[in-house]
C-alpha cells in the first residue's frame, strides 16, 4: 500500500487555526453555538477546535459528540458485527446553532445519519458542518460543509487517513492511501 502525506506540521496547526477564525467570524459571540464532533474520528479534530476557540475567545462553548452508527442508512447491509460509540451531549440543541465536525467527508452518508441522531437532543436552529478533509468527487448524498480544511480529489479506491498523536501516533498526519 502506497501512502503520500497531505498534511502534516506546521501547516495542520495552521489549517485549524484558520477553521477557528473562520468560525469566529459566523459565531463570533457563540452565545447560542455548540460544537458536536462525529464519533468516532471526529471527535480529535473537534476537541481541538473546541479548545482553540475556547483559548481565544475566552468564552465557554458546549462540546460534545455524537454517535450515528445506528442512523445509517447501510447499518442492516453490513457483514461484520457493528460496536457503537459513545454519545455524549450534556446540553439541548433546541434553538442552537450546531457546528457539526467530522474529520473527512466522502459519500456525506455519515453527516446525513448524524442530522437523523441529533434530532434526539432537540430540533436546533442551524446546523453547520466543518469537516478537515473533503473528498469533493465521492458524494452519494448532496451534502456540502460550510468549512473546510482541504479538498482533496480522490479514485473511490483510496483512503484518507488521518492519524493523531491523540491516538497513539508520533505526529499528526493526514495521508492518501492507494
Amino acid at each position: 500500500m502506497q501512502r503520500r502525506l497531505l498534511l502534516a506540521s506546521p501547516l495542520l496547526e495552521i489549517t485549524v487555526s484558520r477553521l477557528c477564525q473562520q468560525l469566529i467570524e459566523n459565531h463570533q459571540t457563540f452565545a447560542d453555538s455548540v460544537i458536536l464532533g462525529l464519533q468516532p474520528r471526529g471527535i480529535h479534530i473537534a476537541k481541538r477546535i473546541h479548545r482553540e476557540l475556547e483559548e481565544t475567545t475566552g468564552r465557554s462553548i458546549p462540546f460534545g459528540w455524537l454517535d450515528a452508527t445506528f442512523h445509517r442508512d447501510d447499518f442492516r447491509r453490513r457483514e461484520s458485527i457493528v460496536r457503537p460509540n459513545q454519545t455524549k451531549i450534556p446540553f439541548t440543541i433546541e434553538g442552537k446553532r450546531v457546528i457539526l465536525v467530522d474529520d473527512v467527508i466522502a459519500t456525506g452518508r455519515m453527516v446525513r445519519a448524524a442530522l437523523d441522531a441529533m434530532t434526539f437532543f432537540g430540533r436546533p436552529e442551524k446546523v453547520e458542518l466543518l469537516v478537515l478533509i473533503d473528498r469533493s468527487y465521492n458524494r452519494d448524498i448532496p451534502v456540502s460543509p460550510d468549512y473546510t480544511g482541504m479538498r482533496v480529489n480522490t479514485l473511490d479506491t483510496q483512503k484518507v487517513v488521518v492519524e493523531w498523536t491523540e491516538q497513539g501516533h508520533e505526529k499528526d498526519g493526514i495521508w492518501l492511501s492507494d
